[in-house]
């Protein structure tokens, strides 16, 4: 009777410290995403600071979907065979490339930073579902998952304010300064909290072979990486290349960035709500279709727009679209996987950030002319109809055949 009462006494001890661990690591996400978007609200600015192009202060955020998609898979490895030591590492990892950035005002470390944040990404991204799993009890891990996640969404809508308003007018370093700060303190936070180890968990951050080829069989998973490819990597062009694209009609950095600012919230608040509604309602079809239709008409608006609040709300109601589309995909491509949920949200995230890489690089071969830019956007976009005409509500059932190649 005694051990029981202890039991139950230690309970909420230990599922308050599961949830520290949750709220540190979200912090951590934010941080990365904090990192990324450091130079995409203030590009030219930027580029006069380091005495380099344009085109070089895209890289500063277009390596980081590249590195994605090149260390996601040893990324996952890794974790599984030593998350907590891996994991830590990568909060190292992000603690270091903000500092790294503060070595001078050559562009060498400004891009040296970037690339060790980027390395960083795909560690601390993939161990959402797996940290859940150590360290919250089944009923609780769900949330733990939405918790986590949503710090990347608060650390863009931290960048893209920051930039303008902290980093304006020239004040780089000093726009360095507090974006280091504010990437250490969760960082060694998390570090600390992740000495103590959680419960064994059945969750896996790596793709599995077997599964993974499986999946890729299915014509409905490569419907769902098509548009993940197109949304995402619409959306990552949009970030980093705005500003400047925007520039030659006489919008600032800060109208740029208080723009971007707006899409994103304007997706978070989206977030809390469509993709449950689309789910329940089997309407996933509809609501693909009605996002591509958006994204196409938003980037037609963003070029023959002649008007700051025409292109603001265009960017609003891409991002209701935009944003929600992933998580929406994501929840059919794991209900479709079954017991390879893990592995086919990680080929769609994949996916995701190849076409952050590829589209973002088309923007920027038009940089200097913005309307075929924007207008390259709306076509990409439009090439995703043809993927949203084929998605179909999810029949759980129908991921039987992956329990064999688990």
């Amino acid at each position: 009777m005694a051990t029981d009462a202890s039991t139950q006494r230690a309970a909420p001890v230990v599922r308050h410290r599961g949830w520290q661990v949750i709220v540190a690591y979200s912090l951590v996400c934010a941080g990365t995403q904090l990192l990324w978007l450091t130079f995409a609200p203030i590009t030219t600015e930027s580029a006069r600071h380091y005495g380099v192009s344009v085109t070089a202060i895209g890289w500063l955020a277009e390596i980081f979907p590249l590195l994605y998609v090149v260390l996601a898979i040893p990324a996952g490895l890794l974790l599984d065979r030593a998350f907590r030591p891996t994991l830590a590492a990568g909060a190292a990892l992000v603690t270091a490339g903000g500092l790294i950035r503060l070595g001078g005002p050559a562009f060498a470390w400004a891009l040296a930073g970037q690339f060790v944040v980027a390395v960083a990404q795909p560690i601390v991204l993939s161990a959402v579902s797996k940290l859940a799993g150590e360290y919250l009890p089944r009923e609780e891990r769900a949330a733990g998952i939405a918790v986590g996640s949503a710090g990347s969404f608060a650390g863009m809508v931290v960048a893209l304010v920051l930039g303008p308003t902290v980093g304006g007018h020239g004040q780089i370093e000093r726009l360095l300064l507090v974006e280091a700060i504010l990437a250490l303190l969760p960082a060694l936070w998390l570090m600390v909290l992740l000495r103590r180890a959680g419960q064994e968990s059945d969750e896996h951050a790596a793709i599995e072979g077997n599964a993974a080829r499986a999946l890729w069989a299915l014509p409905a998973m490569r419907t769902y990486c098509g548009l993940a490819f197109v949304g995402f990597g619409i959306f990552v062009a949009l970030a980093t290349w705005l500003q400047q694209l925007l520039q030659p009609a006489g919008v600032s950095e800060q109208q740029a960035g208080a723009m971007l600012v707006g899409m994103v919230v304007a997706g978070i608040v989206a977030c809390a709500v469509l993709p449950a509604l689309v789910a329940r309602r089997g309407a996933e079809r509809p609501f693909m279709l009605t996002a591509v239709f958006v994204a196409c008409g938003g980037c037609a608006v963003l070029a023959v727009g002649s008007h700051i609040a025409v292109w603001a709300t265009a960017l609003a109601v891409m991002g209701v679209l935009l944003l929600p589309a992933l998580p929406v995909i994501l929840t059919s491509a794991e209900q479709m996987a079954g017991p390879a949920a893990g592995t086919a949200g990680a080929i769609v995230w994949l996916a995701g950030n190849l076409g952050g890489i590829v589209i973002a690089l088309v923007a920027q071969a038009l940089v200097h002319h913005p309307d075929a830019a924007f207008l390259a956007l709306a076509v990409v976009a439009l090439g995703g109809l043809p993927l949203a005409r084929r998605v179909r509500p999810v029949v759980v059932a129908d991921a039987s055949p992956l329990t064999l190649t688990r």
